[in-house]
């Protein structure tokens, strides 16, 4: 790509000059994310359509292009590879079939003309195309065919930098006219994002051409992402209630049947479904009511990994909001039903499994049927904390919209959860992103995480409330019962000899999470009868009773004690606020269903 021979016959492009001309091209698009989730309207406005694209070409840029390679056609393959593992969202998964259509036209070959490259993109294009069950134009495939058609019109190619400088021309004319293809861009008055990310590549590939520089200049632009996209989210705001969760998943084996796959997620009436990759690779992207019935689905042709479902209201809610601060919690808080809504609080979900088959935490497997499975499986249920890429992919969405964001997460003492959370922070935007150790779980990380939500809403910035949750924190109080000991015993986290003693003597033991964040056994009660009645006094004898309280009661899937409890609270307590929520496995995994959890913070702290 740098020098131009005489004889364009022996014109080639060799890998080494290709993997410099794909890393700023890469770059590029990283630089522009937050203007691109400003104008992310289609398909739907959930604002986070440049983080896809980042965390995608992040993936091919610490993988392939990491690393040296002698042949073209080999470093296009592992790009393709990197790609696929890594593609978030629908235009990432959309970009990595591109590049897998590209190796796999190119094949072994060390250097490449450029007319076999411009037809390896149109194969690119073809089978990006492809890979979605209902193609639309005036989105990216429309910008990358536009491409493709100017590169291969060129049969005899002398110079390089003209022939890429022409069809980059076309490319971005291609991008001009999304708005003419798709109402919903004209509305908004804006482009279409991913169509813009993929011009925003070829942009940082041209640069390099025309100076060979590879620090490529941030180009942010704020009046792209102007009032009128702001009004485009606002007004597009209610998006598809039939498809709330944007969920993929990796799906690995030999001789994958990807027609075979795409008719069956169709069949299961998602929409937005991309399939991408090779006969070994798959990425998966749909938008669905029920993630888990897509893995399910998925599961039948091959092996699922990296299962990931992103709540579309959630970042719908955040594009058209904005605010200083995102409040961001794990899915061991237990929050009441309606709360996360209303304050605009985000999730990482916890991944747990029975056996070989892994699950979302509250996504995957709701509560309910969580523990229909702990009553029925044989094998006890393992969690585990969510993945650095989890937090990563969160972190980089909200700190696109955001000035900075405050993660609340479950104990340090008893998860390794803070440290996957710390350690998305280090590799992203360490000096936006405040990480705090709730010391609790269930209720009261989830009180924590609605303080932290209301001070957001106040217009508190990030070290004011991480002091303001610096002061709670000591306060928020958590105790727990357990009606049978079985699953702590077979867990380890009793001994065996104690379960005997426990029935034989009719004891309910009590538990509280103490102040570095572990359940301890703090007491207990005798009998069996009237358990909730006497939990809720029990912990009113140790609150003081002149101050007004937010509680939150949990139970493991024991509604109707539950709500005995939550009356017994409120008829001894000066209860400013009071809610019922399903307790999930963080807890019930080990207390087992038929556990109580009552957590308090005092309301006027």
């Amino acid at each position: 790509m740098n020098a131009v021979p005489l004889d364009p016959s022996r014109l080639r492009i060799r890998g080494p000059a290709l993997r410099r001309a794909l890393i700023a091209g890469a770059r590029r698009v990283i630089a522009q994310r937050e203007a691109l989730n400003k104008i992310n309207v289609f398909p739907v406005p959930d604002g986070d359509t440049g983080s896809n694209l980042a965390f995608t070409l992040g993936s091919v840029l610490t993988g392939a292009l990491s690393r040296r390679t002698a042949g073209a056609g080999d470093l296009l393959r592992k790009v393709g590879e990197d790609a696929i593992d890594g593609a978030r969202g629908n235009s990432g998964a959309i970009l990595a079939q591109f590049f897998t259509g590209v190796a796999e036209a190119t094949g072994a070959q060390i250097a490449i003309a450029p007319l076999a490259l411009a037809q390896a993109i149109r194969a690119g294009a073809t089978s990006a195309r492809g890979a979605l069950a209902e193609p639309k134009e005036g989105t990216i495939l429309s910008v990358i065919s536009a491409f493709a058609e100017s590169l291969e019109h060129r049969v005899e190619i002398t110079d390089v930098r003209s022939w890429y400088a022409r069809a980059l021309e076309q490319a971005r004319r291609a991008l001009a006219n999304t708005p003419n293809q798709l109402p919903v861009l004209m509305k908004a008055g804006v482009v279409d994002a991913g169509a813009q990310g993929f011009v925003d590549m070829l942009e940082g590939i041209g640069e390099f051409l025309a100076t060979g520089q590879l620090d490529v200049v941030t180009l942010d632009d704020p009046a792209r992402g102007d009032l009128e996209a702001a009004q485009g989210h606002g007004e597009l705001l209610e998006g598809d209630p039939e498809h709330r969760w944007c969920s993929e998943c990796l799906l690995l084996g030999e001789g994958l049947d990807r027609p075979g796959l795409r008719a069956a997620v169709t069949d299961l009436g998602a929409s937005c479904v991309v399939v991408a990759g090779s006969h070994s690779r798959i990425r998966l992207h749909a938008h669905v009511a029920n993630p888990q019935a897509l893995f399910d689905v998925a599961a039948r042709f091959g092996r699922v990994e990296s299962t990931k479902a992103d709540d579309m209201h959630a970042q719908q809610r955040t594009a058209a909001g904005g605010g200083r601060v995102a409040i961001i919690t794990d899915s061991s808080a237990d929050l009441p039903e309606g709360v996360a809504e209303a304050l605009n609080i985000h999730v990482v979900p916890l991944r747990l499994n029975f056996g070989d088959q892994d699950y979302l935490d509250k996504i995957g497997l709701t509560p309910a049927e969580f523990y229909r499975k702990l009553r029925e499986e044989v094998v006890l249920p393992r969690t585990s904390q969510p993945s650095p890429g989890d937090f990563r992919r969160q972190f980089e969405f909200l700190l696109s919209h955001h000035p900075s964001l405050v993660y609340l997460g479950v104990a340090r003492a008893v998860s390794g959860t803070i440290q996957s959370a710390e350690t998305a922070v280090q590799r992203g935007h360490p000096d936006r992103s405040f990480v705090f150790d709730t010391a609790n779980a269930a209720g009261g990380q989830a009180l924590l995480a609605i303080a932290a939500a209301e001070a957001a809403q106040r217009g508190e910035d990030a070290p004011a409330i991480i002091a303001r949750l610096e002061r709670l924190r000591s306060l928020t109080l958590t105790w727990a019962v357990t009606r049978d000991v079985t699953l702590a015993v077979r867990g380890g986290r009793i001994p065996a000899w104690s379960k005997p003693i426990v029935q034989g003597l009719g004891f309910t033991p009590l538990a509280k999470i103490k102040p570095e964040g572990r359940l301890g056994i703090a007491g207990g009660l005798l009998g069996k009868r009237r358990v909730p009645e006497r939990f809720g006094a029990y912990v009113a004898r140790r609150v003081d009773a002149s101050r007004r309280w937010r509680l939150i009661v949990g139970h493991c899937d024991a509604r109707a004690d539950g709500e005995v409890l939550l009356a017994e609270l409120r008829r001894r307590l000066n209860c400013q606020d009071a809610w019922l929520a399903e307790t999930g496995p963080a807890i019930g995994a080990h207390a087992g269903p038929g556990a109580l959890v009552v957590s308090l913070q005092p309301a006027d702290a």
